[in-house]
C-alpha cells in the first residue's frame, strides 16, 4: 500500500456524491443513528463493485451494453424514488421535526442499493486498483482485496464524519420550517439531478 493509494483513496472519498447526501438527509432527517447505519449501507453497497473488479466481471460490465444500461436504469430510477421520498411529507428522507426511529436494517438498505445499482462503480474500481497492485499474478487478488478493505475502511470513517456533523447541525435546521422546506426541496433536486447525470453515462 503506498501513500499515493490513500491520498488518492482519500480524494475520491471525500468528493460529495450520491452516498455523502444520502447520509447527510439521513443525519439532518434522523439524527446521528441513522447516520451511522447509512454510511454502513452505503459502505457495504461498495462490495459487489469490488468483487466484479476483482474477479474481472467490471469487465463484461463494461463490454455488455445491456448490462451496464439495465443496472443504469434501475439505478436511475432508485434515485428518483429517494427524490420523492425526500419531498413527500412524512417521507424516508424528509427532514422534519418529528420522526419515529426507523429501523437500522432499513436505512441501511437503501445506502447500499445506493451503490449496488451504479454500475460505473465496478468500472471504476477496474481502473483504481490495478495500478497499485505490485505486478505478481499470485498476489493481484489478495492485494486488490486489501486495497478494497481500505478504500472500505476510509468510506466508512469519512462518511460517518459526514453523518455526524449533519446531525449536529439537526437541532438548528428544526427550529425553522422554512428551512425544513428548503433542504426537503434541495435534497429532492440534488437526487434528480444525480438520476439524469446516471442516465447519461456511456460504458
Amino acid at each position: 500500500m503506498s501513500l499515493q493509494f490513500l491520498l488518492t483513496a482519500f480524494v475520491v472519498v471525500i468528493a460529495p456524491g450520491t452516498g455523502v447526501l444520502y447520509t447527510l438527509a439521513l443525519g439532518l432527517g434522523q439524527g446521528r443513528r441513522a447516520a451511522l447505519w447509512a454510511a454502513l449501507g452505503c459502505t457495504f453497497g461498495i462490495v459487489p463493485h469490488l468483487l466484479a473488479a476483482t474477479l474481472g466481471l467490471a469487465a463484461i460490465l463494461h463490454a455488455s451494453a445491456l448490462l451496464f444500461n439495465a443496472v443504469k436504469f434501475a439505478g436511475v430510477a432508485y434515485l428518483l424514488y429517494l427524490a420523492w421520498q425526500s419531498l413527500k411529507s412524512g417521507g424516508a428522507l424528509s427532514v422534519a421535526a418529528q420522526r419515529s426511529g426507523e429501523p437500522g436494517w432499513r436505512i441501511a438498505r437503501r445506502g447500499a442499493l445506493i451503490n449496488i445499482l451504479n454500475p460505473k462503480l465496478s468500472v471504476f474500481f477496474l481502473a483504481l486498483l490495478p495500478p497499485f497492485l505490485s505486478g505478481d499474478p499470485s498476489t493481484a487478488t489478495a492485494e486488490m482485496a486489501g486495497l478494497g478493505g481500505i478504500f472500505m475502511a476510509m468510506t466508512l470513517a469519512v462518511f460517518a464524519l459526514y453523518g455526524i456533523c449533519a446531525a449536529q447541525a439537526r437541532a438548528l435546521v428544526l427550529g425553522s420550517e422554512r428551512v425544513m422546506r428548503w433542504l426537503n426541496r434541495s435534497f429532492a433536486a440534488l437526487f434528480a439531478a444525480l438520476a439524469g447525470r446516471l442516465a447519461l453515462e456511456r460504458i
